[in-house]
């Protein structure tokens, strides 16, 4: 099911998790992996492709929500601004969010675009990772320390670290670790 407001999403009767990140972050590739469906969320070259809340129903008991990116996108600004409004509206109000991925190229360094995210996330008291995708982009040591620098920008603002997950849609790292932190958050998605 895919729309543009709170309102019409599916009943809130299951858990939802949802994706989100820049534009161009390798979302809907991670989306794709972690569901073994090639064509489930669109890749495209043109950043900015999603700009409506996607549910896929996964399991018959759990939602993977693909969420518009926020950031560069070429869509005119009236639109970003509509998109970004009912993208806020469903991340405060929707009740049965589990937890909000929130998607990091780990090929950056970090951007403020997603430290004031992160920092609204934390304002709003929403569940939320960080995933870093993009992992098979860089050597271990480059990797390994740009996922720190990151964590200690984070440090300067937080007491506490989100949990951070590294992955790679092209290799399949982390999908393992999400899939479970997913299973681990409610018993019934064991199954």
């Amino acid at each position: 099911m895919s729309n543009s407001s709170v309102q019409k999403c599916p009943p809130a009767d299951m858990p939802e998790f949802a994706f989100i990140g820049r534009s161009n972050v390798g979302k809907s590739s991670l989306i794709n992996m972690l569901t073994n469906h090639k064509k489930l969320a669109k890749t495209s070259a043109r950043p900015g492709k999603t700009q409506l809340i996607n549910h896929f129903l996964i399991n018959e008991n759990w939602y993977l929500v693909d969420l518009p990116g926020y950031g560069y996108a070429k869509v005119s600004k009236n639109s970003r601004n509509k998109f970004q409004a009912y993208i806020s509206d469903y991340i405060i109000n929707r009740e049965n969010l589990y937890c909000l991925f929130v998607l990091i190229d780990c090929r950056h360094e970090p951007q403020t675009i997603d430290k004031e995210f992160i920092e609204w996330l934390g304002e709003k008291q929403i569940p939320f990772m960080l995933i870093f995708t993009k992992g098979d982009k860089l050597g271990r040591n480059q990797l390994s320390s740009n996922v720190a620098s990151y964590k200690k920008e984070l440090l300067k603002t937080w007491e506490e670290l989100p949990p951070i997950i590294v992955s790679s849609a092209e290799t399949g790292m982390g999908k393992e670790e999400i899939l479970q932190f997913i299973a681990d958050t409610d018993p019934k998605l064991n199954n």
